[in-house]
């Protein structure tokens, strides 16, 4: 028998109620401000991660991390670095975490680690697509 699901999965459910939620209370005030329908979901292989996930932990151990993190940023391209030529969003991941006996103990207060490079380059729906 496999490992148990993490504690922090979430149902389906609670998932469509999250996405349900963003999308009524926040997607049609960005659009009108930014005159077009903005993505709002991004793509990354699970290869890719992990081998985005052994890097930071690998340049984490060097630095003397024990309990790397990662912290999700929303974020737009510039419109003149933007494929499609409009400033469509993005999230970049940004690995944090501190030296043992250093602030900050890897958890949600942990600092950002500048040390190592944040990741992004994910695909995204266009139009977006709904969980």
């Amino acid at each position: 028998m496999g490992k148990k699901r993490p504690e922090k999965c979430i149902s389906v459910e609670e998932a469509k109620e999250l996405q349900d939620t963003w999308c009524c209370t926040r997607t049609p005030e960005i659009d009108k401000c930014i005159g077009f329908e903005d993505t709002r979901e991004f793509w990354w292989s699970v290869e890719e991660l992990q081998e985005y996930l052994k890097y930071v932990k690998k340049k984490s151990r060097k630095q003397g991390i024990d309990n790397p993190g990662i912290r999700i940023y929303f974020g737009a391209y510039p419109k003149e670095k933007c494929k499609m030529g409009k400033g469509y969003s993005t999230v970049f991941l940004a690995p944090t975490g501190a030296p043992a006996g250093s602030q900050g103990k890897g958890l949600d207060d942990a600092p950002n680690n500048y040390g190592i490079r944040a990741y992004n380059g994910g695909g995204a729906g266009n139009p977006p697509m709904n969980y």
